[in-house]
């Protein structure tokens, strides 16, 4: 279960990636003077310390964009590189925000979901007022089954490319597609996560996990 809150963030999510996703390799010259967010998913930190949520967004001339980001209440020490923004919350004070596929706890929770047949998680909505349950705007599942081993991670080391980005955990390979109008790459021997949202019914690759 992931609570959220009635916040404002300064800056959005949205002016935020606009101003990191230029200079990303996958990012191909997409325009991203404006973004429109298509949907978002979230996974549970056990711990409850890290906000791990992924952005479908679509750009201004018509990408589709995979990004997930990790938020945290304090620096993520090691991954200066990898940090998209500061933010102010209205509830939660400030917010370091990261590219989630640098974040050992955004990708052990994504690991975790492919390897276990997991699924996003639900989103408890807090209004100020009482606890709302909100519908989550992607639906994700793994295509593994539990009980499954999942490597516990001290740290990740994560490689962007042409459409996605690849991340080096322990005794597996994730790679996280972050063009997702593109034709889908081989699955053969890997577990995967696909997801649909909106107008959209076939289940759609978003990322894989193979044996190191």
């Amino acid at each position: 279960m992931a609570l959220l809150h009635r916040a404002t963030l300064t800056p959005t999510k949205l002016e935020a990636l606009a101003a990191w996703l230029p200079g990303r390799s996958w990012l191909d010259g997409a325009d991203v003077s404006t973004l429109t967010q298509v949907g978002a998913y979230r996974f549970d930190d056990p711990t409850g310390a890290v906000g791990i949520e992924t952005l479908l967004v679509r750009t201004a001339d018509g990408r589709l964009l995979q990004v997930p980001l990790s938020y945290r209440a304090a620096p993520l020490a090691g991954a200066e590189d990898a940090l998209v923004t500061t933010m102010e919350h209205s509830a939660l004070g400030r917010r370091w925000a990261y590219d989630g596929c640098a974040d050992p706890v955004g990708i052990r929770a994504l690991l975790t979901a492919i390897l276990t047949g997991g699924h996003e998680a639900a989103l408890d909505y807090d209004t100020g007022s009482g606890i709302e349950r909100r519908e989550p705007t992607v639906h994700v599942l793994g295509s593994g089954r539990a009980p499954a081993a999942v490597p516990e991670l001290a740290a990740v080391t994560a490689e962007d490319g042409p459409t996605g980005t690849v991340v080096s955990v322990g005794t597996q390979v994730v790679t996280v597609r972050r063009r997702l109008d593109g034709p889908e790459p081989t699955t053969e021997g890997a577990e995967t996560l696909r997801g649909t949202w909106a107008g959209v019914d076939t289940p759609v690759l978003l990322a894989t996990a193979r044996p190191a």
